[in-house]
């Protein structure tokens, strides 16, 4: 089983905040540090100091790390181009040696949108505007040095543009799409992805989630035109302790009201949170998102790669 940290760094975080924790998750044995692409809290809370762009300090992560998986669950749509992420993307896969990962989904927080005045359009439209940023963007990244990609669609137009920088890894970066929607997310998972994420549900909504892109697979034809099997992950909100208080303290912020969706959490012993990830690799699952809530407890994240890590198969 792969395991990776994930973080919510506009929960407040700076950027030092976030460098400590992704020195650790090197440190700890982790296969990757992906964070959370938001400009804005969902509770109550501001999240001071504030917000930190996702790209930017990934960027600057890359320099600063040395073998752990860098990424993002999941840059919005909604809040860049895709010509200049394509290229802000291959730029920073350079920067780690080849270690990037992008994850993008439509967009959701209207919120975040209203605060800094990024445009928020209906579902459609943004689900719409997803699908054409992943055909330019790995149109982008898989058009030969030399060449020049054109692009028309209903949102987005390219005119011969260079295709330049390429990313270090080949055809790119691995994409991964993921979330709980039953039709379209599937099938853009199916079309474009490397990796299916369901994030932060229970093992049977996560069963299910992966049966239907199982099943967009199929009608895409993906086996047949060569590409390689979809890794299946799964997201998992982690509070755990050595004793139950400590897990109970360790928990207390989901139980803050927020507009995120109903998540199933573990909550308890690390033999608890073992056990859950088995629960997962037995349904498909071959990689793991652990969502920590808080990134100044660096006590937590040594727990799970002390107590957690060592008991699971295969590599980091």
């Amino acid at each position: 089983m792969r395991v990776s940290v994930f973080t919510e760094p506009h929960r407040g975080a700076s950027y030092d905040d976030q460098l400590r924790f992704a020195r650790l998750v090197e440190a700890a044995g982790f296969e990757g540090f992906l964070r959370a692409d938001h400009y804005q809290s969902m509770g109550a809370d501001p999240g001071l100091p504030g917000p930190t762009d996702a790209w930017l300090t990934l960027a600057a992560l890359a320099r600063e790390t040395t073998r752990i998986r860098l990424g993002t669950l999941v840059t919005s749509a909604t809040f860049r181009l895709p010509g200049p992420l394509a290229v802000m993307v291959a730029q920073v896969d350079q920067m780690s040696g080849g270690r990037i990962e992008l994850g993008i989904g439509a967009g959701w927080f209207e919120r975040e949108h209203r605060s800094y005045g990024i445009p928020f359009p209906a579902v459609g439209e943004r689900f719409d505007r997803l699908a054409e940023q992943l055909e330019v963007i790995t149109g982008l990244w898989r058009t030969p040095v030399g060449g020049s990609y054109t692009f028309t669609g209903d949102h987005y137009r390219l005119v011969d543009a260079p295709a330049l920088p390429k990313p270090v890894q080949v055809p790119g970066p691995p994409i991964i799409v993921g979330g709980r929607g039953p039709k379209r997310t599937p099938d853009l998972a199916a079309r474009y992805a490397d990796e299916f994420n369901m994030p932060f549900k229970s093992v049977d909504e996560t069963a299910e989630a992966y049966e239907r892109v199982r099943e967009a697979c199929d009608r895409v034809g993906r086996a047949e035109s060569g590409r390689a099997p979809l890794v299946l992950s799964a997201g998992i909100v982690v509070a755990i302790g050595r004793t139950d208080a400590e897990a109970e303290r360790r928990a207390a912020p989901l139980h803050v009201a927020s507009a995120l969706p109903p998540e199933s959490p573990v909550i308890g012993s690390p033999a608890e949170l073992v056990e859950r990830i088995g629960e997962f690799a037995a349904i498909g699952a071959t990689r793991v998102h652990l969502r920590l809530i808080d990134l100044a407890d660096l006590d937590h994240l040594e727990l799970i790669g002390s107590e957690v890590l060592p008991q699971l198969d295969g590599d980091q």
